[in-house]
Formats: structure tokens, sequence, C-alpha cells
């Protein structure tokens, strides 16, 4: 799903979620076609601001399949941070923070990500202060292990925990007495 309300070729949007969204709610952020996860709307501005400008430094944190048993030479690069592409410039990212982790209880994506029995795959948690079209798949290319598949697992302190109940498509409504978690 694009997380956008207007079309765009054959993907689902968020206008085709079952529910009825006031006509100035907008994503905070975005996911790809290919990424999963937690995604916030609002119609508020100042939030909206707040989570998006790059100076706030409000971390969004990934669950990250990776192709291959990633180590901590590539785990040490992307704390310190990485060269990637951005609109073709070298850009060297901000320090991620940066683990290793069992594979988490998620619901299983569709389609299923692509398994090669003689390739193992390992997850990352990593947290970003930035957001860079495709940074995270870009990061963990940059140090040899590509990304299979992406989870949206947090942002600031608002994470996919919060919601355990909540299936693929599923939406909550926050009231204003819950922005607090937001900041």
């Amino acid at each position: 799903m694009l997380s956008q309300f207007s079309r765009e070729g054959e993907h689902a949007t968020l206008a085709d979620l079952n529910f009825t969204f006031p006509k100035d709610v907008y994503p905070v952020g975005r996911l790809d076609a290919d990424s999963e996860g937690l995604l916030l709307l609002t119609n508020d501005n100042r939030l909206k601001t707040r989570l998006l400008d790059p100076k706030n430094k409000h971390p969004r944190t990934y669950y990250v399949q990776v192709e291959g048993n990633v180590n901590n030479e590539a785990c040490e690069k992307l704390r310190a941070g990485v060269e990637i592409s951005v609109d073709g410039k070298k850009y060297k990212t901000l320090p991620a923070v940066t683990n290793t982790i069992e594979v988490p209880e998620l619901p299983e994506r569709n389609p299923p990500v692509r398994f090669r029995k003689s390739i193992p795959t390992s997850w990352l948690a990593l947290s970003l202060y930035e957001g860079k079209n495709r940074q995270v798949r870009r990061m963990t290319a940059a140090v040899g292990f590509p990304t299979l598949r992406l989870v949206r697992y947090a942002i600031g302190k608002v994470s996919l925990a919060d919601f355990e109940a909540i299936e693929p498509g599923g939406v909550v409504e926050f009231d204003h007495k819950d922005l607090p978690l937001l900041y």
C-alpha cells in the first residue's frame, strides 16, 4: 500500500482502508510500496512539523530483515553513518542506533520475502533521525547486506507494540490527550 490518498498505478492507497478520514489528514512521513509498519496521519500541522523537521531529530525505528548474517563490523559502520547516494549525489548519513535482533513477531508479509535455501537472513533494529528516500535500504546495501523486509516499528515513543491487536491496514484514532506520546 502506498502511504498516500491519491492513486498511482495499481497500488492500494490509504483511500482503500475501511475508514473515513477527514479531508485535511495527511501522512507523517512515507513508506514506499515495499515497506510495512507504523504510519501516523494527522491534520495537526504543528505535530507534523515536529515529527518531520530534521532539526528536531525525531527517531524512527525500523526492523530490517537483511540478506546474510549481519556482522558487528556492518553494525559499527551504520552506527558511524555511511555514504549513500541521494538524488545522484554522495551523502553521509547521520549515525544510526543499530543492533541485531531475534526474528520479531510480525504478521506474514504479502507477498512473502524471497526465500533462498542457501542464503541465511538476519534482523536489525535500526533507528534513524533523518528520512531520505529509501535510506534504510541504501544504508544496509552500503554495508553489504541488502534489505529483504522493512518494517517501521516506531515513531518516537509510539510503537507497533502499543497496538498488538491491530492487523495490517488497521486504523487507530488518537485523541489530543494522547499527543504527548508523540513528542
